[in-house]
């Protein structure tokens, strides 16, 4: 479909209250969002989107940061969202900022979870880019013909990538399609592969300059002391662009801190609401 037409996402909803969004990050859904969902669901109408190129959601020819802020514009007009407390992850994250910086009227408060307003492709050989690149290029190449389980999926991704968690992160995104009787993937890992480098470092503080200081609504940056996502010289930058913005370190969480560290994410989100 044409990046420029509006977007149908696929969401889950659930409790009622004030309206909470969650955005997920890269190779990443709805589903891995339900434990977080469900308890927000107390207090609050809890939206989990799938974003585009993801999940059950449309593919598209076109990732950018501006596809994505025009999704969740149309997501929160589509839904009669006036005002919401918007939660990212990762890419996600990053995403929130942007729509967030154009839409500060739709911002109850904004939580980013382990990301840095910052071009992480700076990073060289230590950025996140080059994994990226292998976990696209290596989902791309298998091919479907010849996969009969789930298990042939795993075997084939753990020669391309030595880290099992990873490898069991991606396998969330094999599903069987039963019209064609085959396994495929539900990420556009095509389309996300030609747009990488926007994705690795795109949402910096260059992209901000413009809006600096942003003061229009509470901001939390929450980090994993395991992840390497947010650096102790990455709080300087975050200052500098939210300057009343609260930082809270969860110990012993990696990148997927809601995953692993569900009680204490649960209240760092909860700070402020």
């Amino acid at each position: 479909m044409n990046s420029k037409q509006k977007m149908e996402l696929f969401y889950r909803k659930e409790g009622s209250g004030q309206p909470v969004v969650i955005v997920h990050g890269l190779y990443g859904s709805s589903d891995n969002w339900l434990n977080i969902g469900k308890r927000l669901a107390e207090k609050h109408t809890v939206y989990m989107i799938d974003q585009r190129n993801h999940g059950r959601s449309p593919f598209a020819n076109s990732h950018t940061f501006d596809d994505m802020r025009d999704d969740l514009e149309a997501f929160f007009e589509q839904h009669k969202i006036e005002k919401a407390i918007l939660l990212g992850h990762s890419m996600g994250g990053k995403a929130a900022m942007w729509f967030a910086a154009d839409f500060p009227e739709k911002i109850e408060k904004l939580v980013i979870a382990d990301i840095a307003p910052k071009d992480y492709l700076q990073l060289k050989e230590d950025s996140q880019f080059y994994l990226h690149r292998n976990i696209l290029l290596a989902m791309q190449e298998i091919d479907f013909s010849q996969v009969k389980s789930r298990s042939d999926v795993e075997d084939f991704m753990a020669e391309k990538i030595d880290n099992k968690r990873i490898v069991q992160f991606l396998l969330k995104n094999v599903e069987r399609n039963k019209k064609i009787k085959r396994y495929q993937w539900r990420v556009n890992a095509a389309v996300l592969y030609d747009h990488l480098d926007e994705i690795v470092g795109g949402v910096n503080k260059s992209w901000l300059d413009d809006r600096i200081p942003i003061t229009a609504y509470p901001v939390i940056f929450i980090r994993g002391l395991l992840s390497k996502y947010i650096q102790d010289d990455d709080i300087e930058r975050i200052k500098e662009i939210y300057p009343d913005a609260n930082i809270v370190d969860i110990p012993g969480a990696g990148h997927w801190l809601h995953a692993e560290k569900p009680k204490e994410f649960m209240k760092a989100v909860m700070l402020c609401c």
